[in-house]
């Protein structure tokens, strides 16, 4: 366990420098985070009564989605394991003494939160000074804010280990392209990335919420925001932690699987 997490830190610090991307993703955000509240607010005042969420619930899921996008988007790839796996350099990650998949899992990890670091305290600032009803609102209470935090991690690890499915896909395709198109395409409808799940239509909306992209950043923003409180909260973490036991076992699985078939060639 030592070795992952030292993994976690010197990947996490690394990612850390590059503060120029960062200021760049932050001002996208801002721009894009103002034109969807904007498009949400046209649509509340023209019929408040069929909106599914309160608006101030809508407003903090979406300033919230924006300042952790980093960690919870569906675009997001180690570009890095895809060369490996088609240029044959995954030959050199074969002999280092570590669980290939254990790896890979803590560099994504490490990745996506310290994107998500050197972006979410600006957003999350003037998000929470703008005026009414732009306004980011805080977590009702303090257990209300805890469970955010663990359906946060949760939502992390569930994310991830989606995308390794991802990554392992190409040892069998050798190409990441059409890959990268189909699971950002996927993840981000169903995940709530586009707009959340409680406005999809029945019974759409039923089935997304079972599947695992439902896990991701869908349910974390939807506690913070207070759209899901009490014992519908505690269930959806319940499904979180299913859906990433399910899908780590899967990614251990499709790994073991996928080095049997290995064949590198050249020299």
């Amino acid at each position: 366990m030592k070795k992952y997490l030292a993994m976690f830190r010197i990947r996490f610090s690394n990612t850390l420098q590059y503060r120029t991307a960062a200021l760049a993703g932050i001002s996208t955000q801002f721009a894009w985070g103002f034109m969807e509240i904007t498009a949400f607010a046209a649509f509340f005042r023209s019929n408040p009564a069929a909106f599914p969420m309160a608006f101030s619930h809508t407003v903090s899921y979406i300033w919230m989605q924006q300042a952790f996008l980093a960690m919870f988007n569906s675009w997001t790839w180690e570009s890095e394991l895809f060369e490996a796996i088609e240029s044959g350099a995954i030959a050199y990650e074969l002999v280092r003494p570590v669980d290939l998949y254990s790896r890979w899992f803590c560099q994504a990890c490490a990745n996506r939160s310290a994107r998500a670091t050197l972006r979410c305290a600006p957003i999350l600032l003037v998000a929470g000074i703008l005026p009414a009803p732009f306004r980011m609102s805080l977590p009702a209470s303090a257990s209300q804010f805890g469970l955010f935090v663990l359906s946060a991690l949760l939502a992390l690890g569930v994310v991830v280990a989606f995308s390794m499915l991802g990554h392992i896909s190409v040892f069998y395709t050798l190409s990441s392209s059409g890959i990268r198109t189909v699971f950002a395409a996927l993840i981000g409808f169903l995940a709530g990335e586009i707009i959340p799940i409680p406005f999809f239509p029945e019974p759409i909306r039923s089935i997304a919420e079972l599947l695992p992209f439902s896990a991701m950043q869908n349910m974390p923003l939807r506690i913070y925001s207070g759209n899901i409180t009490g014992a519908d909260a505690m269930r959806g973490i319940s499904l979180q932690i299913v859906w990433l036991a399910v899908l780590l076992i899967i990614g251990q699985y499709a790994m073991a699987r996928a080095l049997k078939r290995v064949i590198i060639q050249g020299g």
